[in-house]
């Protein structure tokens, strides 16, 4: 359950629901296997796993949910050759060239039969509520994947105002400025991965793994002007992370201080352990976020 990253978004309005009205909400679009004729399927899963039919699990205010999306597999190089002898052997019988729409309708039907006998394979996307700080918090490493579990969110609520979050200062600019200066604020550790870029639309990119990042040839990148898009970074020796510069957060990485809050934590069940899990990542976070915020010239709230 600990999230691996961190798709921040910033409620807009006041978030009201309590969480058995929002468990009542997200009822009617709860997950279900796709059907032999359905490619993919979309819904909401308990957080805590089979044992538990609770769509929504709630700690200390923070509200945890999760969406489940469960895919066919239908390998492209057998839908083109099938859909391309099925062309062949009708241009043949009708003596004529098929028309796009025909070849089309073709491959549908293919895809339409071969769908009851594809493989399927699931991946669940977490997510939860803090009314209290006005975030919503998605687990993902896309902005694709957060905003598919969003936009499914709406369906529900029926509205949803939200944006992605964004400070008054580019994280780009403020990346840079802590390696070519070799200065960050005190709680702030740079670790050893960065990407570089030019900032001209064509310009190269440079990615450094396990590298000392105050070495010369870094800041010779950086004198010639390219610029710090993806940083690994640490924060008061609580968590380490890569933040990039459309202030994601990836890789995250819950440092010993925080695993030792879990195990001094003791726990009869797997339901228990996973409150614990998630009350101590939720206030971590919430005690987090305000610092990035700060670390990048505060939130822009215009």
């Amino acid at each position: 359950m600990w999230f691996k990253n961190l798709a921040i978004y910033r409620l807009t309005e006041a978030f009201t629901l309590t969480p058995t009205e929002l468990e009542e909400k997200l009822d009617s679009l709860r997950f279900k296997p796709c059907s032999s004729t359905e490619e993919f399927s979309y819904g909401w899963t308990s957080p805590l796993g089979r044992s538990s039919e609770q769509l929504i699990h709630q700690a200390n205010g923070f509200m945890m949910l999760c969406a489940t999306k469960e895919e066919k597999v239908l390998p492209t190089s057998v839908i083109n050759e099938m859909t391309a002898d099925k062309i062949t052997e009708k241009e043949d019988q009708e003596a004529r060239k098929l028309s796009k729409k025909e070849r089309t309708e073709i491959k549908d039907q293919i895809i339409f039969e071969l769908l009851p006998r594809a493989f399927s394979f699931s991946k669940k996307t977490f997510a939860y509520i803090d009314p209290k700080g006005g975030w919503l918090i998605v687990d993902a490493a896309s902005a694709k994947k957060a905003e598919e579990l969003i936009s499914f969110l709406r369906k529900n609520l029926g509205s949803l105002p939200l944006v992605p979050v964004s400070t008054k200062e580019k994280p780009v600019s403020t990346m840079t400025q802590w390696l070519l200066k070799n200065e960050t604020p005190a709680d702030v550790l740079v670790e050893d991965e960065c990407e570089l870029r030019a900032p001209e639309e064509a310009g190269g990119t440079i990615r450094c793994k396990r590298h000392d990042l105050a070495a010369p040839e870094i800041k010779n990148h950086l004198d010639t002007g390219k610029q710090v898009i993806k940083l690994a970074i640490s924060w008061s020796d609580r968590l380490s992370f890569i933040v990039d510069e459309n202030l994601s957060i990836k890789r995250l990485k819950f440092l010993d201080l925080i695993q030792d809050q879990v195990a001094d934590t003791e726990t009869d069940s797997a339901e228990e352990q996973f409150d614990v899990d998630f009350t101590i990542m939720s206030q971590e976070l919430s005690s987090f976020l305000p610092r990035l915020l700060e670390l990048f010239g505060g939130e822009n709230i215009s």
